[in-house]
């Protein structure tokens, strides 16, 4: 399968910029996952910023309607 890093990166909103899986997801999703943690682009923008990207922070989100 052919990585579209090109396209991907048109729609990500991780802000971690010195990051090296951005654009390449099934490498981002990897190493989220391993940390129990969703990608930066499970949230929106606001929540994205926080870098806090656990599960329980999805769920809080979700719970109260955010996302």
């Amino acid at each position: 399968m052919e990585c579209n890093k090109d396209k991907n990166l048109a729609r990500c909103n991780c802000t971690y910029d010195p990051c090296s899986r951005k654009g390449i997801c099934c490498e981002c999703i990897t190493y989220h996952l391993k940390m129990r943690e969703l990608p930066g682009c499970c949230f929106d923008t606001k929540a994205e910023a926080t870098y806090d990207r656990s599960f329980e922070h999805f769920a809080s989100l979700v719970q109260s309607g955010k996302i």
